[in-house]
């Protein structure tokens, strides 16, 4: 990952619109579909703790993450982050997890298949796995090489390689549905002035706060329906 964008995202994760609108559909998502008891939930490749603060409303969390820098950040918070890494590390016992999220993480490593392995010994049998990525190859831009993507998926991409894996998989949907036309749009318009730099940077008060808040309305639509379309994919396994 472009270390520029490493600072920028310590700043943005809790303010751009896309980071609030995608919290609150994942939140909507885990309500929907994780029993209702106190749970233990693993999130490897967490970043600075934005999803995972908010996970302890299910139960205990952990973090499992790389970056230092990122750490730090999260640590400051007072979350329980761990320093390691995919796939070669896991940083609570096997079959600790009751459910295991890798929210835009795959599409870093070059070996899908380990890193869902090191998901598999971390979850408890029955267990759920939850999955986010970015979707479709022809919407491959300058942003996708500063995070370090190795590849952008379709539903049927990423059903198959969790169901390789040893996984059941629940539901696959799109999501980032909403705002997909202005989303395409402006990828195609800065794909065709040669852009360069990340999507990174928060656009004025009012219109984050309007894009985050058409974000988050999928909340009412993600957790009950197939989407057909969208920038992102969310797929729900089970062990």
């Amino acid at each position: 990952m472009d270390q520029a964008y490493v600072a920028a995202h310590i700043e943005e994760d809790r303010r751009h619109w896309w980071f609030r609108g995608r919290l609150r559909v994942l939140l909507a998502v885990l309500r929907a579909s994780l029993p209702r008891r106190r749970l233990r939930l693993l999130e490897l490749g967490c970043g600075t703790g934005n999803v995972l603060r908010a996970l302890g409303e299910f139960g205990d969390s952990v973090g499992m993450e790389r970056d230092e820098r990122l750490i730090a950040a999260a640590r400051a918070d007072g979350l329980d982050v761990r320093r390691g890494t995919i796939p070669g590390d896991l940083v609570v016992p096997e079959g600790w997890a009751d459910v295991v999220l890798l929210l835009d993480v795959l599409e870093h490593l070059d070996d899908e298949g380990a890193a869902l392995e090191t998901a598999r010994r971390a979850l408890a049998a029955g267990g759920t796995l939850v999955i986010t990525v970015p979707a479709f190859a022809w919407l491959w831009s300058a942003h996708d090489r500063a995070l370090g993507h190795r590849r952008r998926y379709t539903a049927g991409q990423l059903r198959r390689v969790v169901e390789r894996a040893g996984f059941a998989v629940a539901r696959v949907t799109y999501f980032g549905t909403l705002l997909f036309p202005a989303f395409a749009l402006v990828r195609w318009l800065k794909r065709g002035r040669g852009v360069a730099a990340h999507d990174l940077r928060r656009p004025p008060a009012a219109l984050n706060a309007l894009l985050a808040s058409c974000f988050a309305a999928e909340r009412h639509l993600v957790p009950r329906l197939r989407l057909p379309v969208g920038s992102s994919l969310l797929l729900i396994a089970h062990r």
